[in-house]
């Protein structure tokens, strides 16, 4: 009768023992498994948190609709030291008021009728609504205006909530499609390339400035809403852009 070799019992035992370290391995994968998972749960309802608390309580961006502006829109004026809407007329000569000019032919700013300037000389290209956060080309706002565009200028050192806050409002397309939101900065034109001193925003549209000590969403909006074209909502159109409604 033949004897089982002892280094087959040895072989069983080492079996038998590497299955119960892969057992205990397998429960500390598992382990490990899901102390990750709730690692990442965290972490995410963390960022989640993170990103909600910030967008509520990051300042500048709580807007009110047009509706709350438009209601407050004399009271806004007074606060912000916005003066009347002027109408300050053409470019002279005026027949030169509509015209076409080339970028290198245009004239210096110091020649037009307000700064910044309501008509005159400009590009054949208009320039396209929206905010910006350089000074656009002027002579195509020109022809912008020209089709019953309005500008809410505002000086280049602005910073803060206000200036946030119209800048996320005109932001909309519903509000912002005929307007253009940019800094007035045109330093090779001397003082007519800056806003008049004590002025820190500028409304503009053909013919027409109103100008105001301070930054105010609700006076740049009871500007915006009715002189450009077409005006907002059920508001009275009270421009007169020769070519009011006009694409650009």
């Amino acid at each position: 009768m033949s004897r089982t070799p002892s280094n087959q019992r040895v072989t069983k035992a080492e079996r038998k023992e590497q299955a119960r370290r892969e057992r205990i391995e397998l429960q500390r994968k598992v382990a490990r498994s899901r102390r990750n998972r709730r690692v990442l749960v965290i972490g995410l309802a963390v960022i989640v948190a993170g990103v909600a608390i910030f967008a509520f309580t990051r300042p500048g961006t709580e807007v009110p609709s047009p509706q709350e502006l438009l209601a407050n829109v004399a009271d806004a004026r007074s606060q912000a030291g916005c003066g009347e809407v002027q109408d300050v007329g053409s470019y002279q000569p005026r027949a030169q008021d509509r015209s076409h000019v080339p970028p290198e032919a245009m004239p210096p700013l110091a020649t037009y009728a307000s700064t910044p300037p309501a008509s005159g000389p400009h590009n054949e290209i208009t320039f396209g609504a929206g905010v910006y956060s350089t000074a656009p080309p002027i002579e195509r706002v020109l022809h912008s205006l020209e089709h019953g565009g309005a500008v809410v200028w505002y000086a280049p050192d602005a910073t803060g909530q206000e200036l946030e806050r119209v800048r996320a409002f005109y932001e909309d397309d519903e509000v912002g499609g005929r307007v253009i939101v940019a800094p007035y900065d045109y330093p090779t034109q001397g003082a007519a390339g800056v806003l008049p001193t004590g002025v820190r925003m500028s409304l503009v549209s053909w013919h027409h400035v109103q100008s105001c000590e301070e930054l105010n969403l609700a006076a740049a909006f009871g500007f915006t809403s009715g002189y450009a074209a077409p005006p907002f909502g059920q508001q009275q159109y009270r421009g007169n852009a020769p070519e009011a409604g006009a694409g650009f």
